[in-house]
């Protein structure tokens, strides 16, 4: 047994960290703990056994000559347990085996020139590596990055890939926060994920889980009782302590890996899940979210990041500066235009839909104010929902159609094109992509694909028949789900279903180019590219007809015509919304109802004599009679 060499002060990064002169500096948080050794297991330097010496505030620290990159190694947590590294930046083995030393200064970047995101201007694609790919690795989904890019999104929305028990999951489950899911590759593959992404103008964001950590591999305990709390209740599991006693390392830990992963995998933002669900009584530091927020801006170092919130309650000071209570955060995702859209396109009113009815006055209200429910009352969950957010810009505001949840809770993983009709889709889809909000796509949503996404994690036999006994309960919620055909979360054959085919990208081309060039008309219009932080106005016109209007400089406007159901016919219209800027009238530049879309054709929707025709399940662009550019 030889001595850790201690030397200088203990530095503000935890885990291991090579020193320049040779060897690594190995710092860990545990301060139930009398002796802690690190212990070498393969590689540099192994096998040997280091003690680490204790440090104030109940850190262990050490600097061992021998540990190179590539070596193994786990702590031995006084002469008896040996855990891996809680902030081991590599699992090779999973959670339960070694943690490996990474040097993460030797991946050769070239995205010198990329200056980040802007919030604004986003358009984001959620996607499940494991299953984004046959493969299921950085290294496949890289190959995609060019098709990604033609296809006109902006930022690339991974769902969380820290460590995790079993072959699959959905990596809400991590364990080791700091360390890249090893079934999807190395962290210099993430690395190259980032780097290729950054050359095709595509930014990355991470979906990180600051709410709880996974049943499975979690050996924050065994360090500290502290990490986490019984205070409140949990949905998901123990929830964290960020205020209690011994709650300083907690946040430390915490705020450290949201600037690791800025700074270390050259992302370009975070977003943070169920936000509802971590506690702090903001008194003393500020909100451990802001802290979180301000850690990863800072990280950045000049870079512009986004940092997206998922917040179930709809607290609009997530977005608000941190001298009006806020947490400084960029965007929030939007569930209500969600449930209002899926509702005007099935119909289906069960569960959390309940409080929505999916009319064009809803719809119209979302893409102004964002949050349909700002304080009022919320039936399904008798009481109020949601905070005032009239003050808040668009931008703040991230729609979708489809998401991870929202597609694996329709039971059998269907998405959205399976549940209504092309047309009316189309005319959705229309509306998510013109608007002025941010628009989130799911991985397939662009080509309609075939295979859908479930629910799956890979437990042992044990906790593998709780998990699915949870699944089942849960989606009680919904009566019109068979719960005999619900598939099994631990079979790998349900994980293999929700892989993407590409040829389906080929096979439903009419719906591929419908995404791709409303995209390019988001992105190219001169009137709907401009002032994301402007809010249309709108107007119902029937039952199902509603309107958008975009106001651009020198009554350059633009006109988003929405039917949802039958085909209408009005005269008089008098909407002042559907007065043209000038005394040429509208001219159709898109239509949801191109042939080129699958559609019946287009048609001009304001006749000469002043009467308006509607098709059924349609959306429309018009722009002034005058303007000179050619249709798209």
């Amino acid at each position: 047994m030889h001595g850790a060499q201690a030397q200088g002060p203990a530095p503000a990064s935890l885990g291991a960290t090579l020193l320049g002169g040779g060897g690594t500096r190995f710092r860990v948080w545990a301060p139930a703990r009398r002796l802690v050794e690190v212990v070498l297991e393969g590689g540099a330097g192994a096998p040997a056994v280091f003690p680490l010496r204790p440090q104030p505030g109940g850190y262990h620290q050490g600097d061992v000559p021998g540990a190179q990159a590539g070596t193994t190694y786990r702590y031995r947590l006084d002469e008896d347990l040996l855990r891996p590294d809680p902030a081991s930046r590599f699992q090779p083995e999973g959670p339960h085996g070694p943690s490996q030393v990474i040097d993460p200064d030797t991946f050769r970047w070239s995205d010198s020139g990329w200056r980040g995101l802007d919030a604004a201007e986003q358009v984001y694609y959620e996607l499940h590596i494991g299953t984004f790919t046959a493969e299921g690795t950085w290294r496949a989904a890289e190959e995609q990055l060019p098709e990604l890019s033609q296809l006109g999104v902006t930022a690339l929305e991974v769902m969380p890939v820290a460590e995790f028990a079993g072959a699959f999951g959905w990596g809400y489950d991590g364990v080791d926060m700091f360390a890249p899911y090893h079934r999807y590759g190395t962290p210099d593959d993430f690395r190259s994920f980032v780097d290729r992404a950054h050359g095709h103008g595509l930014g990355v964001i991470l979906d990180v889980v600051y709410n709880h950590l996974g049943p499975d591999g979690n050996y924050l305990p065994d360090f500290s009782d502290s990490y986490f709390t019984d205070a409140y209740e949990a949905e998901w599991g123990d929830p964290l302590n960020f205020h209690g006693p011994g709650s300083a390392p907690v946040r430390e830990f915490f705020i450290t890996n949201a600037a690791y992963w800025i700074r270390e995998f050259h992302l370009d933002g975070l977003r943070l899940d169920a936000t509802q669900s971590v506690h702090d009584i903001h008194s003393g530091p500020a909100h451990i979210l802001a802290e979180v927020t301000r850690a990863a801006r800072a990280a950045a170092k000049g870079r512009s990041i986004v940092v997206v919130a998922e917040n179930e309650p709809q607290h609009a000071e997530l977005v608000r500066p941190e001298e009006e209570g806020g947490m400084e955060m960029d965007g929030v995702w939007n569930d209500d235009f969600h449930h209002s859209a899926i509702v005007a396109l099935t119909g289906r009113t069960e569960a959390y839909y309940h409080d929505y009815l999916g009319t064009p006055q809803e719809l119209v209200s979302s893409a102004r104010w964002g949050y349909l429910y700002q304080g009022q009352h919320y039936a399904w969950q008798k009481k109020r929902r949601g905070r005032l957010a009239f003050d808040l810009s668009p931008f703040r505001f991230v729609h979708y159609l489809q998401n991870h949840d929202q597609v694996a809770n329709s039971g059998r993983g269907a998405r959205i094109h399976r549940l209504t009709s092309p047309g009316r889709l189309r005319a959705m889809t229309a509306v998510l992509l013109l608007g002025q909000n941010p628009p989130l796509l799911f991985m397939g949503q662009e080509f309609a694909a075939e295979s859908p996404f479930l629910y799956f994690a890979d437990h042992k036999p044990e906790l593998a028949a709780a998990v699915r006994e949870g699944r089942r309960e849960f989606l009680e919620q919904f009566p019109s789900l068979q719960r005999a055909n619900l598939p099994d979360p631990a079979d790998p054959a349900t994980v293999a279903e929700c892989k993407l085919d590409f040829t389906d990208r080929e096979r439903n081309a009419h719906v591929y180019r419908l995404h791709r060039e409303l995209l390019t008309l988001r992105r190219t219009d001169p009137v709907l590219a401009a002032r994301r932080d402007q809010r249309p106005e709108g107007a119902v016109l029937g039952g199902s007809a509603f309107l958008l209007r975009y106001f651009g400089p020198l009554h350059d406007h633009r006109l988003l015509v929405v039917n949802l159901g039958r085909e209408m016919r009005f005269s008089p219209a008098p909407e002042p919304l559907l007065a043209p800027p000038n005394e040429a009238g509208w001219k159709l530049i898109w239509s949801s109802e191109d042939e080129r879309y699958g559609g019946g054709g287009a048609v001009e929707p304001e006749q000469e004599d002043g009467r308006w025709h509607l098709p059924a399940e349609c959306a429309m662009l018009l722009a002034p009679a005058s303007r000179s550019a050619p249709r798209h």
